[in-house]
């Protein structure tokens, strides 16, 4: 959980570096908050029927969707790519599957242009 919280304290930050270990257990409770606040808002029939989003669900997205994007472009930082990789997850199917080779990739040892490992 605390790997949650350090992305949230750097909510709009996107110079550095994140490891694998932050961007993975962010993701984690990410995917687990947005399950469980879906598995309520059916619950509460606050479910759209015509586009299928949940009220909170909707609201969560929103407050995470700027963290979200500053961890993404801090860990290609930390595998030495630019930020603007996450661009060719707009490919369908390609583009997800080399930002998720991307995702899982070593650390580049040592200092790189982004900040020092």
């Amino acid at each position: 959980m605390d790997w949650y919280l350090a992305v949230l304290k750097k909510y709009a930050i996107f110079t550095g570096r994140a490891r694998r270990k932050e961007y993975w257990y962010f993701t984690l409770f990410n995917f687990l908050i947005a399950l469980v606040l879906g598995f309520i808002d059916g619950m509460l029939g606050l479910v759209m029927k015509d586009s299928g989003l949940g009220l909170l669900g909707g609201l969560y997205s929103l407050a995470v969707f700027v963290p979200s994007l500053a961890v993404s472009v801090r860990r290609l930082h930390d595998t030495g790519r630019s930020g603007w990789w996450l661009l060719v997850g707009l490919i369908p199917i390609l583009g997800v599957l080399v930002l998720l080779f991307f995702m899982v990739s070593e650390t580049q040892p040592g200092q790189n242009q982004y900040d020092e490992a």
